[in-house]
C-alpha cells in the first residue's frame, strides 16, 4: 500500500505547527483554517483532535508552562527559590513572545498554572510570608516575567545612527542595541529581578519580623 502523501495528523503535530505559526506570524493571524492549510489538510480534519481553537491554544499553553520549574521551593530559602522560579518562568516564555498575551489571560483556569501558583504560594507562606503578601509576590513576579518576554526592548531600536544622533542626543548609542539585544534584555531582567528581591528582603524583615 502506498504511503499517504500527507503525514497523519496527531495532537502533537497540530500543536507544534500552530506554535510555529504563532512564532512566525503572530497570535491574531492563526486560525483553524490557516492552520489546516499549513498542514495540507481540510479544517474539518483538525476538529477530531481539537474541538476549537481555544482548546488548541490551551494545550500549547500547558506544554509551555510544563517547563516552568518550581522545585526550588522545596529545597531553597524563599528568595533563592523565587529567583530560580522567575528565571525558569522567563526561559519557558522568552522563546515564544507572540504567545505571551494568551498566557497572560486566565491563568487561574489552567492546571499547569495552578500547579505553579500552588507551589509558589505554599513555599512563601511556609517561609513566613502572610498569605496576602504571598499572593502579591506571586503576582508581581509574574508581571516582571511577562513584561520581560512580551517583546524585546533593545531589539526595538533601529541600527541606523542617523535615526537618533541629531534629534535624540542622549540616545547616540542606541543604534548599537539591536546587535546585543538578547544580552541587554536578559541583563535588564536580571537587574529588575535583583532589585525586586532586594526590596522584598527588606519588606520580609518588617512584615514577618512583626508577627
Amino acid at each position: 500500500m502506498a504511503r499517504p502523501r500527507v503525514p497523519l495528523l496527531s495532537r502533537s503535530r497540530i500543536r507544534d505547527t500552530a506554535l510555529e505559526m504563532i512564532d512566525r506570524d503572530g497570535l491574531p493571524e492563526v486560525s483553524m483554517r490557516k492552520l489546516a492549510a499549513e498542514l495540507g489538510v481540510q479544517a474539518a480534519s483538525l476538529y477530531g483532535h481539537f474541538p476549537n481553537k481555544e482548546e488548541l491554544f490551551d494545550d500549547i499553553a500547558t506544554g509551555i508552562m510544563s517547563h516552568v520549574d518550581t522545585s526550588a521551593f522545596d529545597t531553597e530559602n524563599w528568595d533563592a527559590a523565587l529567583r530560580a522560579w522567575a528565571r525558569s518562568y522567563r526561559k519557558a516564555l522568552v522563546e515564544h513572545p507572540n504567545f505571551v498575551p494568551y498566557l497572560a489571560a486566565g491563568p487561574g483556569r489552567r492546571a499547569e498554572n495552578l500547579r505553579a501558583a500552588d507551589a509558589v504560594h505554599g513555599g512563601l507562606v511556609s517561609a513566613g510570608w502572610p498569605p496576602r503578601y504571598a499572593t502579591m509576590i506571586g503576582a508581581a513576579t509574574r508581571y516582571l516575567v511577562m513584561g520581560s518576554t512580551v517583546g524585546s526592548f533593545a531589539g526595538g531600536f533601529a541600527d541606523d545612527i542617523q535615526v537618533y544622533r541629531d534629534r535624540y542626543p542622549h540616545l547616540n548609542q542606541a543604534h548599537l542595541l539591536r546587535a546585543v539585544a538578547d544580552e541587554i534584555d536578559n541583563d535588564s531582567f536580571e537587574l529588575a529581578l535583583t532589585a525586586f528581591l532586594t526590596g522584598l528582603a527588606a519588606t520580609y524583615t518588617t512584615v514577618v519580623g512583626t508577627n
